[in-house]
């Protein structure tokens, strides 16, 4: 899509200024009395016009819709605001000021028309920057998205692993507390023996007593 709509701007750009030369070569040939200029310029448009028909790549180019959009942006610059425009003004100057000759209305309109595409050519560049910074400030955006994802992602797997290290801890403590532990029957095998010794002492009859008589 960007690609499309430089070609639209190089197009659209390149078409007026074709135009403004068969303008200007109307006025010189107005200005010199000969049609020489303005025909050499009508051979020139008319062969780009040919080529641009006959051409298929080309054709199908100019038959984008970015690229019509913008020569029906060009033609309203250099075509139907500077006629009215100069219309306008003819009118004023006509009754206010003096009579003007058809050269020098022609004149005025090429002046009005060059106006009017050097603004066309300033929208365009002013249009171009900001859709630059706008990418950039869009690829700025998804970087920083990116990482705070990969951030969060890191996050939860040092998490993990720390829970899954310290469950690990504690099944080794709990094992060797285990292994540690006597087994179920010795302190009672333990306690008879202690027992053992006691009740025979208790059996056995005392060296003390005295004899029979």
């Amino acid at each position: 899509m960007p690609k499309v709509r430089h070609y639209a701007d190089l197009v659209a750009t390149l078409a007026g200024l074709m135009w403004l030369m068969l303008y200007w070569s109307i006025s010189i040939s107005l200005h010199i009395g000969t049609p020489e200029p303005a025909l050499a310029a009508l051979l020139a448009l008319g062969s780009m016009i040919l080529v641009s028909f006959a051409h298929r790549p080309v054709r199908v180019m100019l038959s984008r819709y970015h690229v019509r959009k913008r020569r029906t942006e060009m033609w309203m610059h250099i075509l139907a605001l500077p006629l009215t425009l100069a219309f306008l003004f003819a009118i004023v100057i006509d009754h206010l000021l003096t009579p003007m000759s058809g050269a020098q209305k022609m004149l005025l309109f090429n002046v009005l028309a060059t106006a009017s595409w050097l603004v066309f050519l300033v929208t365009l560049l002013v249009k171009l920057m900001v859709r630059n910074v706008q990418d950039r400030r869009g690829r700025d955006d998804d970087s920083g998205t990116d990482t705070d994802a990969d951030t969060t992602t890191n996050t939860g797997i040092t998490a993990t692993s720390d829970e899954a290290r310290l469950e690990a801890s504690d099944e080794a403590r709990l094992e060797a507390s285990v292994a540690s532990a006597p087994p179920p029957g010795h302190e009672d095998a333990r306690q008879r023996a202690d027992e053992t010794p006691a009740a025979d002492a208790t059996d056995k009859p005392s060296d003390t007593t005295p004899p029979h008589r």
